[in-house]
């Protein structure tokens, strides 16, 4: 069940590139990334403040199965290490601060909607 639910997460990911114009997952730009991270943030927090109304099972099944194939931190994490390297520091800190600092403003964003909808 947790290799379909990765799946169904990780197929949600290739689509949300396709939609913003990405033909190859291999070619994700970092735009594109930052864009799927932040809404899987976003998604994350309501979840987490919709999760008393959620069985703990159905909760765990969602964040870390379907969501946790959506988001891309492990590629994301490569990609400020390769920007750095190719002498890209600027960019690499950009990347950085724009994916990190827009994820947790989505998540407190998703988490304090959940809150307000119970």
């Amino acid at each position: 069940m947790a290799v379909l639910l990765v799946a169904v997460g990780r197929s949600a990911r290739r689509a949300g590139a396709l939609a913003l114009g990405t033909t190859v997952s291999s070619e994700v730009l970092p735009s594109v990334r930052v864009v799927i991270n932040v809404a899987g943030s976003l998604l994350l927090g309501l979840v987490a403040s919709l999760g008393g109304g959620l069985a703990p099972g159905v909760r765990s099944a969602i964040a870390g199965g379907v969501l946790g194939g959506f988001t891309t931190f492990s590629t994301f994490s490569v990609d400020v290490l390769s920007q750095l390297e190719a002498g890209e520091g600027g960019r690499a800190m950009l990347y950085l601060i724009a994916s990190v600092g827009l994820g947790i403003g989505a998540a407190a964003l998703g988490y304090y909607t959940g809150r307000a909808m119970v």
